[in-house]
């Protein structure tokens, strides 16, 4: 097929470029194609198809005929002559004919026609599977028609038929991660026994190249994946890697012979660091410059020593992703309504509290961009800067070189700022210039580590705040969580358990009779838009407190729980009313619920 598409533009059918990492093979073989061509597309168009990666062309002649992926993959169909298969199944006893790294040099999957069996669906590297009869047809799906090359290196492999299906790329890319582990084409080294002897050097290059296009591999996927943070993990057997993705750690598959390349992937990290690479016995910290396509992240490395060796973190940001809105954080039109007013006020401090991982750096940004005006000279202090915000002027600490929240904060200061960002109140020094910049005409944003809303303000005492600034200052105080949201393309209304939605009502602090006359509530279901986990990003529960009317508390230095309770008599919503309220609407589930409310009293 590629050949034919080449001939259309140059009128002849040169030889296929083979790729990087595999030498060509011993003979050739006659391969038939279909002569059937694409006579609605300009030379040119073609030309895009033929060079874009075998992965990609799909799409490629999608975007060429102005067509949808599906459409484009019936039209291929049709003219290379090979069935499709909308959703193609992995064949378990036929995983290990082929060696990884010819799968994913050629993104083809071992399928088969058959209903699968849900205890053999799914192989994960490194599980012992069946071995399929040597005489059976090999049931082989990809996203291209196959060319003589890959018939080839196929033939010295098994001597099994061929029978060929086409697929949708995006299906055939999941089935191979999922059962041949992420980056194993770039590991693997079954392909060496096919090959001369190299020389010790180039062996040594080979497998140096390997790691760099493995480390790649785990990035990239994390990218596709959504994921915030990537961790390398050595055990005592094996090199875990886990991407933690809509707040939660999942397991990454990877090559059986990973724990092999362990020390050289660790290595590989910390050079692109640019860490002391010999360093092994403390801890380290260091970035990365990373771009996949179209994608520049900032990756944070942090590098911790144990017991099998340096386990390795990167938190992936991404600057120039989508920032959120205040729509998209999951608030309602009564909670934006209300912090809204707010941040029209001209000074005053407003916090967003909760745990690491709740979500409040990116509230704060969602609320400077619905202020954000050409009226107004904004200033952030952040560590790290995590979304770019147009026309602000932000500022990264270092505390390497002394540039700390708070010594940042007393530059920021004499730089005329209306608006100023502080990404945490980590320290006296620091909450009490924020508190004074406050009462001298700025509007403050920044964040605190608390359970509830109320406890913003018992921190802030507790550091050393007179409570009087404190009850002057404070305007307003979130607390917020986040919780995964159920897969809109799957999820469905189910039948609930009276007693135990009353059971799970009570658990959170809640009346029991809030369930009172609800029959139904969604659930998750599972499909290929979610992972099948039923869940697909995340959305916000938010308690919202006024701190002005408590006034006389604060400066009494009432309890935490005094001050609750007296908000709750005031008309304010909890984090478990809030959480309620989304279970109510279908956007989440109380499993959610419980387990981010869980350490909440």
């Amino acid at each position: 097929m590629e050949a034919i598409l080449v001939g259309l533009i140059s009128g002849q059918a040169p030889a296929p470029v083979r790729p990087h990492s595999l030498p060509a093979p011993a003979q050739a073989m006659s391969f038939v194609s279909d002569s059937t061509t694409f006579p609605t597309l300009a030379p040119e168009a073609l030309a895009i198809v033929v060079e874009a990666p075998r992965a990609e062309r799909l799409l490629a002649l999608a975007a060429a005929l102005g067509v949808s992926a599906e459409s484009a993959l019936a039209t291929l169909a049709s003219t290379s002559g090979l069935p499709s298969l909308a959703d193609p199944a992995i064949d378990p006893e036929s995983l290990r004919v082929l060696p990884a790294r010819l799968v994913h040099e050629y993104q083809l999957i071992p399928v088969t026609t058959k209903k699968p069996d849900p205890a053999t669906a799914a192989a994960p590297a490194g599980e012992e599977i069946a071995t399929a009869d040597p005489l059976a047809p090999l049931h082989l799906a990809s996203a291209w028609p196959p060319t003589a090359e890959i018939a080839d290196w196929i033939a010295t492999f098994t001597s099994r038929p061929l029978v060929w299906f086409l697929a949708p790329a995006d299906r055939v890319r999941e089935l191979i991660v999922a059962n041949y582990g992420v980056g194993a084409g770039s590991l693997e080294d079954e392909l060496d026994a096919n090959l001369p002897a190299l020389a010790a050097s180039e062996a040594e290059a080979d497998e140096d190249a390997a790691v760099v296009r493995f480390v790649t591999d785990v990035i990239s996927q994390g990218i596709t994946e959504a994921a915030t943070d990537v961790h390398f993990e050595p055990q005592e057997e094996a090199l875990r890697i886990r991407y933690r993705i809509d707040g939660l750690l999942v397991a990454v598959p990877v090559p059986d012979n990973l724990r092999r390349f362990q020390d050289a992937i660790l290595s590989r990290l910390k050079i692109m660091a640019r860490l002391n690479i010999s360093e092994k016995r403390l801890p380290q910290d260091g970035r990365i410059n990373f771009k996949a396509g179209t994608t520049a992240l900032d990756i944070r490395v942090s590098t911790f020593p144990t017991l099998y060796g340096e386990s390795i973190s990167l938190r992936l940001l991404n600057q120039k992703k989508e920032a959120y809105n205040m729509d998209r954080l999951g608030m309602s039109q009564a909670e934006q309504a209300v912090i809204g007013k707010v941040l029209d006020y001209p000074h005053g401090i407003i916090l967003v509290t909760g745990p690491t991982g709740s979500g409040k750096s990116t509230s704060l940004n969602a609320f400077l961009r619905k202020i954000n005006s050409p009226d107004l000279r904004i200033v952030t202090i952040e560590d790290p800067v995590e979304y770019e915000v147009p026309g602000a002027n932000q500022m990264q600490t270092r505390a390497e070189i002394g540039l700390t929240f708070a010594s940042a904060l007393r530059s920021v200061l004499r730089q005329d700022p209306d608006v100023i960002m502080v990404g945490e109140v980590r320290d006296l020094e620091t909450a009490e210039i924020a508190i004074r910049a406050s009462l001298t005409g700025h509007l403050v944003f920044s964040t605190l580590h608390t359970n509830d809303a109320p406890g913003a303000i018992t921190r802030l005492i507790d550091m050393g705040v007179e409570p009087f600034l404190v009850a002057s200052a404070v305007e307003l105080v979130i607390a917020q969580r986040l919780v995964r949201r159920l897969c809109p393309a799957c999820t469905q209304p189910a039948p609930i358990d009276q007693a135990r939605v009353q059971a799970d009502l009570v658990a959170l602090g809640l009346p029991a009779t809030l369930a009172d006359g609800v029959t139904k509530l969604n659930a998750p279901v599972g499909c290929r838009a979610c992972r099948n986990t039923g869940y697909r990003g995340r959305i916000g529960i938010f308690e919202i407190l006024h701190p002005k009317p408590l006034h006389d508390l604060i400066v009494k230095r009432e309890s935490g729980r005094a001050l609750t309770e007296q908000a709750i008599a005031n008309g304010m919503t909890t984090l478990a009313e809030s959480g309620w309220e989304r279970v109510r609407n279908g956007q989440t589930t109380f499993d959610e619920l419980l387990r981010a409310l869980a350490t909440t009293d």
